[in-house]
């Protein structure tokens, strides 16, 4: 059992956690070609905490979870199923997995990855649930169109004023 003094006690912890989990998934998605962005804004107005696509174009989305009530409480995360092919939880090594396997979780639709800062591992691969292929068009566009518009106002934060995210 984890030892409660070791838990992140700020709000400041906990992001900073919530970023290494987002690190430790991206290093393993890209060694496996699924290439993800965080913070991806999605049509129904909810932002995914990452979404990439796969070598063959599936959408893929990942909520991360870094404390129980965070997970227990989010009651939003079903709308992120109808915008992804495959569906995770990303969560810290610290957090109870077991709430996950009841029926609310949908454990049969979503796949479980645990990570810190360093790596991840898949401890149940989500299941292929393919979108329309009009829905993974327009998505793939999206994200596409924004990992593009993130690139350049990286480079040039004068383009920033010129169209949106997402």
């Amino acid at each position: 059992m984890i030892d409660a003094d070791s838990l992140p006690s700020s709000r400041a912890a906990v992001s900073q956690t919530a970023a290494d989990v987002a690190r430790g998934i991206s290093r393993l998605f890209a060694r496996n070609g699924v290439w993800c962005m965080p913070e991806m804004p999605l049509r129904c107005g909810r932002r995914a905490d990452l979404m990439g696509i796969d070598a063959k174009g599936h959408i893929v989305i990942v909520e991360i979870k870094v404390g129980r009530a965070d997970l227990l409480g989010d009651g939003k995360w079903t709308d992120y199923l109808d915008y992804c092919d495959r569906f995770y939880w990303g969560l810290s090594p610290l957090l109870d997995r077991t709430p996950l396997e009841g029926e609310a979780f949908l454990p049969d639709s979503c796949g479980v990855i645990v990570a810190d800062g360093y790596d991840a591992e898949i401890l149940r691969p989500a299941p292929l649930r393919q979108l329309a292929a009009a829905r993974r068009k327009v998505e793939t566009e999206r994200l596409a169109r924004a990992s593009l518009r993130r690139l350049v106002t990286l480079g040039d934060p004068h383009t920033l004023q010129w169209g949106a995210e997402g």
